[in-house]
């Protein structure tokens, strides 16, 4: 039996991230009433750096989340190159260099202006996590345990939405264990916000120091801090979490002397706020839904931050469920397959951009390392550069990363 047309439909949004926000928004705007869990015990603020791609920003206005954003890369932005004796060649290849035209900001800015956007009578429990699930044809029974006092309560939902991550509760729960999914690719990423302006770099100025299997990004923002990107190779990602990060990553950068630049980034690592240290993996799935289960965002498909579509395909894949749950009111299986025929071919694309993207970000070898510092040289050449920017962006990605694929 499918949905009655007339009565409520309610539906759980497990992750009060961007793509459960944007979830819950667009459920809201169709006339159901979502439900909102979250495993922390308040709204999580800060964050690193985050690029919101044209394909993005269309769903986010009609989510209401744009309206509150905007690009804060500064005007006149100088991109460095350094090495550690503390050489710097100007105009190098920057995160703007890449297919698309990327609106940087950082993970806070867009968390905080999808919640903004949610009306206030959205319902959300924080420190709530799903302990049990269990569907029928008529709806999921979701079990909730409050992590505070271990108290758990079963409700009836016509739709369980997963937008809880990487390492989704939901995912484990209803599609089966992470190694049946998560596919590493034995690099970590460590971003964090600078404590303040660096020695030897303007603040409205960004810088790249790459070597092999192994980089430093610093990506500035108007009105802000910097913030940092430490990526790195490792031939074991679960020995990676066995010691404090800080330590983890002076190993990895090590043991040649850092020099000024690369120094004080690592020294902020010790007292660095909301900071992520974690592996670069992908989540692949044959499928993202079962039954009135579904999963949004990383849960379903993380990219990897080297493809950079995190947060433009979390909003997208949220609008999207949203657009196909109204046009098929009384059929959520229908609507749930409609909705992944859709999306899935993009999402393909994008999983294949960010293997890709990786040499750009972190060059595994010398080879890999000589091939993008010719790159680099070859677009401060105005021929050059025109011709490699053709090929940069006229790719399937590159394309598809501009393109409004809520509207597909």
């Amino acid at each position: 039996m499918e949905i009655q047309s007339g009565r409520e439909r309610r539906a759980l949004v497990v992750g009060l991230g961007i793509s459960g926000i944007s979830t819950a928004l667009r459920l809201r705007q169709i006339g159901w009433t979502p439900v909102v869990i979250e495993r922390a015990p308040a709204r999580r603020t800060g964050g690193y750096f985050i690029a919101l791609f044209g394909g993005g920003r269309p769903p986010a206005q009609r989510l209401g989340i744009l309206d509150n954003l905007s690009n804060r890369t500064p005007a006149g932005t100088a991109q460095y190159d350094f090495d550690r004796a503390g050489s710097r060649q100007r105009g190098a290849l920057s995160y703007t260099d890449l297919p698309g035209t990327p609106w940087m900001t950082v993970r806070g800015d867009v968390e905080e202006a999808a919640f903004a956007a949610l009306p206030d009578d959205v319902e959300i429990r924080y420190s709530t996590v799903p302990t049990d699930i269990a569907q029928d044809a008529d709806g999921v029974d979701v079990t909730m345990t409050d992590t505070t006092d271990g108290t758990s309560v079963t409700e009836r939902f016509d739709l369980l939405v997963g937008a809880d991550g990487l390492r989704s509760t939901v995912r484990s729960l209803v599609f089966g264990p992470p190694s049946k999914y998560l596919h590493r690719m034995n690099y970590m990423a460590v971003a964090y916000k600078l404590p303040g302006p660096l020695s030897e770099l303007h603040p409205d100025d960004g810088a790249t120091l790459l070597e092999a299997n192994r980089s430093l990004w610093i990506f500035p923002f108007s009105g802000g801090l910097q913030t940092v990107l430490l990526s790195y190779h490792t031939d074991d990602v679960d020995a990676e979490f066995k010691e404090p990060p800080a330590q983890r990553v002076r190993a990895a950068f090590g043991p040649e002397p850092t020099g000024h630049l690369l120094g004080e980034v690592l020294d902020a690592v010790d007292t660095a706020e909301d900071l992520l240290f974690d592996s670069v993996e992908q989540a692949r799935m044959d499928t993202w839904h079962r039954g009135r289960v579904v999963l949004v965002g990383d849960s379903a498909w993380c990219v990897s931050l080297y493809a950079g579509m995190g947060v433009s395909m979390g909003i997208t894949g949220a609008d999207l469920l949203g657009t196909l749950l109204d046009r098929h009111p009384t059929d959520v299986r229908g609507a749930l397959a409609a909705w992944e025929q859709t999306l899935r071919p993009h999402v393909d694309v994008f999983q294949q951009n960010g293997l890709d993207q990786r040499a750009f970000f972190v060059p595994a070898n010398n080879k890999e390392l000589a091939v993008r510092k010719a790159i680099g040289l070859g677009m401060r050449i105005p021929a050059a550069s025109r011709l490699l920017r053709r090929m940069v962006t006229g790719n399937k990605a590159g394309l598809l990363k501009d393109h409004d694929l809520a509207l597909a």
